[in-house]
């Protein structure tokens, strides 16, 4: 980190922004009087919880609110002295995705699901490059490599919702970094990733800050990151920045008492280990989800991804199974596959009988004992039901108590994942990103299930949450007897929370066994890199990663 002089003029100065959103409840202050800058070749923080304003005060700056529901009662945004606050649509235009780059927080709804890779990075080096087809598709290429995904060349041709969460990831930052801009904001940008992943990506930044004298907006609810990367920070609450500082002096001596209350909330500890050993509610055995890869005319198939390759494991009640591994390792396919929401070979049972060659209506009365919450809240909740319908949606899909139960069991689902009940009226778009991953959550655990597939349940959740959430999970395990499958990249909270792990990397197993085990007496040089990055956050060796 580099300490900056504060006599330059800032590349951006944001000045007393005030953001009010008119809702049907009234007016809604999501941003008040807030002022930060950020200087060239300097990264600055923006932390807070999750609806502070965060992301609200990031997409001001590039005229991205949805106006005029949204609106500026008072306020300037200035970049290069140039005001962009009211700024007409033409020169927002010519400053989105060139002088300044945005990573927005959730990739999937970002990436247009009708286009290929290729064309979504292209069309920007097209239009502000004026590059040709072929040379937007060859610096395409070239910004994948960048971003170091696995095999560039076909991830090009793929589809957005063929890429797991990381690779979208990575996606966005490459059509970030196209055109090389001054300034980029990063919202959330390592939220999907795996520790590896995080790493390289924070790396990368740094060494393209370095190179193009680029400022960083970081948004983020990871502190770790932030005490590690950045210049300066400031803490945002209720849409108020409370404190700001250089991170160095932030970190040692918070002032405010909602800072102090952030830096204290970092997951720690350990799950007791529990060695009982009943009778699985679930298990699969040599697991197998195989994707042909098919070429020519007649698209022949000429060989397969073998996203899950030959793994076996038990889900027992009470006790939780964590799968870790970098992103693309097949952790999510491995999931879908024991839910039977793709098609696997090998056995799957379910309190002793194989469902493996249910069909989907034998599978329907099933579909109650085995919940999931996915990756994506905003991908996986309809915009067009309510809170209340959406978590109510699975009460009714089997015919469970009548409306008046229903609407109470919501309630007290919603208040059980931290969410004020009288919100059940609203649509998931009025809610943060880390609120849209508890009303999934809610909408999972309403059911009592058997078992239940948490893929990044804490991902979207900012620091002060994560401890609440995970104790909200514990004792819903322990008062019902869940059995967990928990996918993340997080391994502090995977540590807070499995009993047994297990690490995966191209499809396969690399290491499974307790977690305290694991954790303490990894064997695997893979396993070691992951531990020491996420516990750590240490500048990985890059031979360990990618070999």
């Amino acid at each position: 980190m580099t300490d900056h002089g504060q006599t330059q003029v800032p590349l951006l100065s944001i000045d007393d922004l005030s953001v009010t959103f008119s809702t049907s409840a009234g007016e809604l202050e999501a941003v008040r009087q807030a002022s930060l800058t950020a200087n060239r070749g300097e990264t600055v923080a923006l932390v807070g919880e999750s609806g502070s304003g965060k992301s609200v005060t990031a997409l001001s700056v590039l005229g991205l609110l949805p106006y005029p529901r949204a609106s500026h009662p008072g306020g300037s945004i200035r970049f290069e002295g140039e005001e962009l606050l009211g700024a007409s649509e033409q020169t927002l235009m010519q400053v989105r995705g060139d002088r300044i780059g945005m990573i927005f927080q959730e990739p999937m709804t970002s990436l247009n699901p009708l286009h290929l890779v290729e064309k979504q990075i292209s069309e920007t080096l097209i239009l502000h490059k004026g590059l040709s087809d072929d040379q937007a598709s060859q610096r395409a290429l070239e910004l994948l490599q960048l971003v170091r995904i696995r095999d560039p060349e076909r991830q090009l041709r793929a589809w957005p919702h063929q890429l797991s969460g990381g690779q979208r990831q990575r996606v966005m930052i490459a059509m970030a970094l196209a055109n090389e801009p001054d300034l980029l904001i990063a919202d959330e940008p390592t939220t999907a990733v795996d520790v590896t992943t995080q790493a390289q990506i924070l790396r990368l930044l740094k060494d393209l800050q370095d190179t193009l004298g680029m400022a960083v907006l970081l948004i983020t609810h990871d502190l770790g990151v932030v005490e590690k990367t950045c210049d300066r920070v400031y803490v945002m609450q209720a849409g108020r920045i409370v404190e700001h500082g250089h991170t160095r002096a932030v970190f040692a001596s918070p002032e405010h008492p909602y800072t102090r209350e952030l830096i204290a909330s970092e997951p720690a500890g350990r799950r007791e280990p529990d060695r009982r050993e009943g009778a699985a509610v679930m298990s699969g055995h040599n697991i197998r989800v195989w994707f042909p890869i098919r070429r020519g005319v007649f698209q022949r198939t000429i060989g397969h991804v073998k996203a899950v390759d030959g793994i076996s494991l038990s889900l027992r009640p009470g006790r939780t199974v964590g799968v870790v591994g970098e992103s693309g390792s097949g952790k999510t396919t491995l999931a879908l596959a024991l839910l039977r929401l793709v098609r696997s070979r090998g056995q799957i049972e379910f309190l002793g009988a194989s469902i493996q060659g249910l069909h989907s209506r034998q599978l329907k009365d099933l579909r109650r004992e085995l919940q999931v919450v996915f990756q994506d809240p905003y991908g996986s909740l309809s915009p067009r039901l309510s809170v209340s319908q959406i978590v109510a949606e699975g009460l009714a899909a089997h015919r469970i108590g009548d409306e008046a139960s229903r609407e109470q069991q919501v309630i007290t689902a919603l208040e059980e994942v931290g969410l004020d009940a009288a919100s059940r009226h609203r649509y998931p778009h009025e809610f943060s990103g880390g609120q849209r991953q508890r009303i999934a959550l809610a909408r999972a655990i309403i059911m009592k299930p058997a078992v239940v597939v948490l893929d990044e349940p804490t991902s979207a959740l900012d620091r002060s949450v994560q401890a609440q959430m995970i104790d909200l999970l514990v004792k819903l395990q322990q008062d019902h007897q869940l059995a967990y499958l928990f996918i993340s990249h997080d391994l502090k909270v995977v540590r807070a929370l499995s009993d047994e792990i297990i690490v995966m990397r191209a499809g396969k197993v690399v290491e499974q066994g307790l977690a305290e085990k694991v954790f303490s007496q990894p064997r695997d040089a893979y396993t070691r890199a992951l531990i020491s990055a996420a516990l750590e956050l240490e500048v990985l060796d890059e031979s360990v990663v990618s070999q």
